[in-house]
This record gives C-alpha cells, sequence and structure tokens, in this order.
C-alpha cells in the first residue's frame, strides 16, 4: 500500500527538520536543560507501564512537532490501520502482516473472525502441549518427564524465544532446562548433547518450511544421535516441530500430534507470540505466557489509538530517525541494566537490521536517503569497561538506548540499585561531558603542577551530548517483556512508514543461503568436479589441504 506522499527527502517537512537539525547541533544539550527546567516533563512519557525519557535527545518541542506532521504527511496512520486490518502490506510477498494479531485476546477480532479463531485454536493445542511437557504429562519412551528440551531452529526461529526464556529465567522453577541450537557448524549442539540423558530429551524442529539448511542439519544430527541411543521407534516420542511441511515431518518422524504451523502473515522475527515460543511456553508456563501475550496487545492498541504525541513506539520510531537522518548517526547501542536481558540487543539486530535494511523503496526505486541504524550492545555495566570508551571520546558516534528496571529481577535489590546508579550516572555523563575547564579545575585541586596539567586536559576532555533514551520500567515480568519487544516493533515499523520501504521482506537473505547450497558439494568434495566460482577455488584448495 503506499504512502499518501513521497518517502524520505521528497516530503515537504524534510527541508525544515534539515534546519531544525542545523540549529539544535550547534546547541549542547546540558544548555537545552538550563534554558528550560521544565524540559524532563515535556521530552518524557509515561504509558502502558514503561518511562520513556527522551530529555537527552538533541530535540526540541518545536522539532519534536515537525517529527509528528512529518509522521501524518507520510500517512503512518493510515498504514497502521492497514496492518490491523490484514491488508497486504508487504508488496513484495503479497501478504498481510498480523503478528498483533497473535497476541490479541479472544473477542478482539484483529484481521477479522477467521484470523483470531485460527490463532485462538493453534494458541490452546501449543499452551496444551507445553504444560503438559511442563508438568510431565507428556514423556518419551523412557517413561519419565522431559527434563531438557532444546529448540532447532536458527534467525526468528530462535533469536526470539531463547532471548525470551533467558529475559524470564525468574519464571521457569520447575520448568526443565530449555536449549537453543542455531549454528551449523554443529559445536552448540555438540556441547548441548555431551551429558544429555535420551530418555528425557525433547527436541523442537522450528522451521516453516523444514527445508531450512543450518535448522535442518542440526535437526538430523539430533536424530541420528536420539536413534543411536534409544533406536529409530523412540524418534515420534521425542520429536515436535513448528512448520507447514507436512511430507518432511513425515519423513522425519515427527510425532502427528506434536506438529504446530505457522502462517504466511507472520514473519520469523515477529513470531515469537506464536508457536514458534512453545518452548517458551514449556519454560515460564501458560500463565506467564498470556501474560507476555497480554503485555504484546496492551502496547499494540496503545500504538494503534494514541495521539502522536503520547504513543512511545511512534516517538521512538521517529527518533530514530531523527538520529539517522538528521543527527547523522549511523548506529544504535542497545544498553540493558539487567543481565537477564543479555540477549535482547542480539534480538533487536535481526528485527531491525533485516526488516529495514532496505536501500530501494517500496516502488522499485533505489534510495538516496539513510535506512536503519546498526543495532549493537551488550548489558551496560559489561559496556562500560568495554566500548563506553569509545562512546564517550572515540570519534564514532552512536545514539544509545538504556533499559532500565526499578525492581531487582534475582531479589538482590542493594545491587540493581548500583545498577540504577550506574546505568543514570553513564546517561549523564554521555550528556554533560567533561569540558576542559572542569579538568584543569579539578587537576587544580588535586594540586598537580601546571607543567603538568596543559598537556594532560585534551585526554581527559568527554565532547558530551551524546544522545540517549532512557527507557524505565518497574521490573522484568512477562507482561513487561511482551511490551518491550512491542514497542520496539512498532518503531521498526514507524521508522519503514517515514523511509517508504517495506519492513516486511528479507530478499538480502535469500542469495546466501543460495550460493550456500551450490558450494556445499564442492566443500564436501572438492575432487568431484562440482562447480565452484573462481574467486573461492584458491581457498577451497586450501581448505582441504588443512582438513586432511
Amino acid at each position: 500500500m503506499p504512502a499518501t506522499t513521497r518517502p524520505g527527502p521528497r516530503t515537504p517537512v524534510w527541508a525544515d527538520l534539515t534546519a531544525h537539525a542545523t540549529r539544535l547541533v550547534a546547541v549542547p544539550v546540558q544548555e537545552l536543560f538550563e534554558r528550560d527546567p521544565g524540559r524532563f516533563e515535556r521530552l518524557s512519557r509515561e504509558q502502558a507501564g514503561l518511562l520513556l525519557d527522551f530529555s537527552r535527545q538533541r530535540l526540541d518541542e518545536i522539532a519534536l512537532a515537525k517529527l509528528f506532521q512529518l509522521a501524518d504527511v507520510i500517512g503512518l496512520r493510515a498504514r497502521i490501520d492497514a496492518m490491523w486490518q490484514g491488508a497486504h502490506i508487504n508488496t513484495t510477498e503479497d501478504r498481510a502482516v498480523l503478528h498483533v494479531a497473535l497476541r490479541q485476546p479472544r473477542g478482539a477480532g484483529v484481521g477479522g473472525a477467521d484470523i483470531e479463531q485460527a490463532v485462538m485454536a493453534e494458541r490452546a493445542r501449543m499452551l496444551g502441549f507445553a504444560q503438559g511437557v511442563r508438568e510431565g504429562a507428556i514423556q518419551g519412551t523412557a517413561g519419565k518427564p522431559f527434563r531438557l528440551v532444546v529448540n532447532v531452529g536458527i534467525g526468528g526461529s530462535d533469536l526470539g524465544p531463547a532471548m525470551a526464556v533467558q529475559a524470564l529465567s525468574a519464571f521457569t522453577l520447575g520448568a526443565p532446562r530449555c536449549e537453543f541450537v542455531s549454528n551449523i557448524d554443529g559445536v552448540h549442539l555438540a556441547d548441548v548433547l555431551r551429558d544429555a540423558d535420551p530418555g528425557t530429551t525433547l527436541f523442537i524442529v522450528s522451521s516453516k518450511t523444514f527445508t531450512t539448511l543450518e535448522t535442518l542439519t542440526n535437526a538430523r544430527t539430533a536424530r541420528a544421535w536420539l536413534a543411536g541411543k534409544l533406536g529409530e521407534e523412540a524418534v515420534p516420542r521425542h520429536f515436535a516441530a513448528v512448520s507447514v511441511n507436512t511430507r518432511a515431518m513425515n519423513e522425519f518422524g515427527v510425532h502427528p500430534e506434536y506438529r504446530f504451523p505457522m502462517w504466511d502473515w507472520v514473519g520469523g522475527r515477529y513470531s515469537v507470540w506464536s508457536s514458534i515460543g512453545v518452548s517458551l511456553a514449556i519454560a515460564i508456563g501458560e500463565r506467564n505466557f498470556l501474560e507476555f501475550l497480554q503485555g504484546g496487545h496492551e502496547m499494540d492498541e496503545h500504538f494503534r489509538t494514541a495521539p502522536w504525541a503520547e504513543n512511545l513506539p511512534a516517538l521512538m520510531g521517529l527518533i530514530a530517525v531523527w538520529n539517522i537522518n538528521f543527527m547523522n548517526l549511523p548506529t544504535l547501542a542497545v544498553l540493558p541494566y539487567d543481565d537477564s536481558l543479555r540477549r535482547f540487543p542480539a534480538y533487536l539486530q535481526q528485527l531491525e537490521m533485516e526488516s529495514n535494511g532496505k536501500s530501494v523503496s517500496l516502488d522499485g526505486k533505489p534510495m538516496d536517503w539513510q535506512t536503519a541504524a546498526v543495532i549493537w550492545g551488550e548489558p551496560g555495566n559489561n559496556a562500560q569497561h568495554s566500548f563506553f570508551q569509545l562512546l564517550h571520546q572515540g570519534t564514532a558516534r552512536a545514539a544509545l538506548d538504556f533499559l532500565l528496571p526499578v525492581r531487582s529481577s534475582c531479589g538482590n535489590q542493594e545491587q540493581q540499585n548500583l545498577a540504577i546508579a550506574s546505568c543514570l550516572a553513564q546517561a549523564e555523563a554521555f550528556m554533560t561531558g567533561q569540558s576542559a575547564e572542569t579538568v584543569r579545575a579539578e587537576l587544580e585541586r588535586q594540586e598537580m603542577p601546571p607543567a603538568r596539567i596543559e598537556p594532560l586536559i585534551p585526554h581527559k576532555v568527554h565532547p558530551g551530548s551524546r544522545p540517549s533514551t532512557v527507557v524505565l520500567f518497574q521490573k522484568l515480568d512477562p507482561a513487561t517483556l511482551g511490551k518491550l519487544i512491542a514497542l520496539y516493533e512498532h518503531s521498526v515499523f514507524t521508522q519503514s512508514v517515514v523511509w517508504g520501504i517495506n519492513a516486511f521482506d528479507q530478499w538480502g537473505v535469500e542469495l546466501g543461503k543460495r550460493l550456500t547450497e551450490q558450494l556445499a558439494p564442492a566443500v564436501q568434495d572438492p575432487g568431484g568436479g562440482h562447480a565452484a566460482p573462481a574467486s573461492v577455488m584458491k581457498l577451497l584448495a586450501t581448505v582441504e589441504k588443512w582438513r586432511r
């Protein structure tokens, strides 16, 4: 569905935003605070159980109003409505985009009655299976409860549930241990299976087509391991799958009642809410999984109905556009101050970069404006002692998202209080920096000789005005995690609408897959006369020599 106006710099508001960026980049953010004692109140929003503090961004209310105008001119509201109505906004694949339907409660009607009915039916089946595994009613051939669940997938069939199980580890008491295997080299799978008891191990193969090379390779290795330990007849009792390829599941030996479908209106990176999340449901239980869905739905409704000035996902997306296109900040560092969220930056890497890593607009024409930040990050305190040096004083620039829970995930509030202090101190340091005058005064207080002070000053100066947003929440629980994921999902969508791109296809992934399939025979059997590009022939020769 085309936007109501040409995207990017072709919109009439773009030139105005460029002028405001030029104005604001000349003013230190600390000075903006000094000019306006009410800046925090004007540039922060508390909605849906989250507080979004963007007062340290290089923004003011005038520029923010222009961003809201940009959202109106580009037709963001109409695009949101089209998504909810099931319009085929994924134009290159001619598909609806209805991950919002996956977290709807009964009676919400998102996507229409048929979609709602299908979602409710499969949710009930999946949660019934998950609860059966969790409580020990569903067992393997040993007649014992499963104690290890291995999710075999990659990309959206791995990153979402793996991140969520880790994030919600405090809610997994009494559940089987859940592991997530994705990499094709087999190392992680070997580690997981080294001390595993086959009689109490359940594998879940997550692949829409049941043909994904990495997933199928690991699944076959897992199957061979299990069959070698327990015999071929044991395979069905120990393998479940999330897929639509019935024939492939039959040939593999997946239990007929342990199969769950995926729909073509859900992209992999948006699928943790579906049966792809079955391992998460096993880990945290039905009640917590439903709260996770409810948190996502609450953010959905907020995004769908709130005006731009109060709309957290729209604000986050518009601020991202501001930083990327007007502040020339090509990367975003995501910094959670709770170690349970240590995989959240990796999850966002796929969500944001696979969605918006595009260079042609919806009409297929090349773009001459930047889309999508490079997403990276680590838990905040670890980051402080590794790459924060570059962020404070380096020449590379980044925008920053601090994710900060108030209450401890492990019951140690005293240490969480230190994490809160660290987070707020870093946000302040990134904003204020440290001037030459401040450095000089500090060194003079230390009674350092003047001859040493002047050469040292340039090394201790911090420029400041590094833009950051603090996302504050009470505690990391299933509902809050659902809100956080949906917040970023809708921020990504907002950005894509402004840029005029399709956030729901990923053709860039396909080329490498195809070339891998072409090269695999030559790597396996170099002397077999298999075709390979001239550019890799010498490397293959060395690979073969060193492999002997």
